[in-house]
């Protein structure tokens, strides 16, 4: 059987009942997140002892009477509540598909959770799992001092001068949340980001004072001066603490303020008892730049994996050749779904 949740109150409910869940599998992450064509669900597997999630964004499609599903921005796939060891992988494709079907649903896109078990295994024979990259984890049930030990020496001279210089403190969203904006903004644009990665006020003030999970708005402070010149967001739920989204000053680059805020945090989170500390990958999950500014952290590298998953083959082909023409071949089309492509943007997938 599979439920579709929408209620708030239910879906946290059922969240509660997961031995390890995220922050992005939230209702509240998923109201924040979704677009104005797209409703948050949560799936809801039940088979003899055997009870799955699996939230999702379901959308529509222009210009038709099919949808399709995507999941939240971040790291989510399926939860378990409980798994029967006699748990049959194809009579779940079976429900699931019979439920997509009715309700017009042809296709999924998921990305997975590099920390959460059994997400393979669940989905196996439904679509297809990609390794995209790695994303790097701190781990946090090591003692604080063998973690700083797999620094490599350039971060640990980089954290020796950011602290002559430089204080973390705790911001205040009614004080801080526009300082945040600002760096934030500051550095997607130097960085030429996608419109994307640009939020809305009222995302990052509702991320930040959700009581779904536990958030905090870290500040560097110029210790001369008290200006500040970084800022980040981490959020905590179950044993993970997840490093969201940061911002700096151009003007300090020297003295890398974030790298000194993810110090300070992962000192903190392991006196409080999280497991994971995930500082992602780089963008696009490339070993780029950015993820080599990760990595400088920790070697304990987790697998990021995407799920695509097409359940209604013809539609799928349909809605596709619609939009890009019969000349296409699907099999050399990377992007998915291969219908929300553009025609412009096929070369240079």
């Amino acid at each position: 059987m599979i439920e579709a949740i929408k209620d708030k109150n239910e879906w946290g409910t059922q969240l509660d009942l997961v031995e390890n869940s995220d922050f992005y599998h939230t209702y509240d992450y998923h109201i924040l997140s979704k677009n104005d064509d797209e409703e948050p669900v949560l799936l809801k597997y039940s088979s003899g002892k055997t009870n799955i999630l699996l939230p999702l964004l379901i959308r529509t499609i222009e210009g038709s009477n099919y949808k399709d599903a995507t999941s939240v921005y971040g790291y989510a796939g399926p939860l378990v509540i409980s798994l029967d060891d006699t748990f049959n992988n194809l009579e779940f494709k079976d429900v699931l598909d019979s439920f997509l079907t009715r309700n017009k649903v042809i296709s999924i896109f998921s990305r997975l959770h590099p920390y959460i078990d059994h997400q393979d295994s669940i989905l196996d024979g439904l679509g297809t799992i990609s390794i995209l990259g790695n994303v790097v984890n701190i781990d946090l049930t090591d003692t604080v001092e063998n973690q700083r030990a797999k620094f490599n020496r350039r971060l640990k001279t980089y954290l020796n001068k950011a602290r002559r210089s430089c204080t973390v403190i705790k911001g205040n969203i009614d004080e801080h949340l526009d300082d945040f904006i600002r760096l934030y903004h500051e550095n997607m644009k130097r960085v030429d980001a996608d419109e994307s990665y640009f939020f809305s006020r009222d995302y990052y003030r509702g991320v930040l004072e959700s009581e779904e999970y536990k958030s905090e708005l870290s500040l560097c402070l110029l210790n001369e001066t008290q200006e500040i010149i970084g800022a980040s967001m981490f959020m905590k739920k179950g044993n993970i603490v997840q490093y969201h989204l940061s911002g700096l000053s151009e003007d300090h680059f020297d003295l890398n303020p974030i790298k000194l805020i993810i110090d300070e945090m992962r000192i903190k989170s392991t006196e409080e008892g999280f497991k994971y500390f995930n500082l992602g990958g780089g963008l696009g999950s490339k070993e780029d730049s950015l993820f080599r500014f990760k990595s400088g952290f920790s070697k304990d590298f987790r697998v990021f994996k995407t799920w695509k998953y097409i359940v209604n083959k013809e539609a799928y082909k349909a809605q596709t050749y619609d939009v890009l023409g019969q000349d296409f071949d699907l099999s050399t089309i990377e992007y998915f779904p291969a219908y929300r492509l553009k025609k412009k943007q096929v070369l240079k997938v």
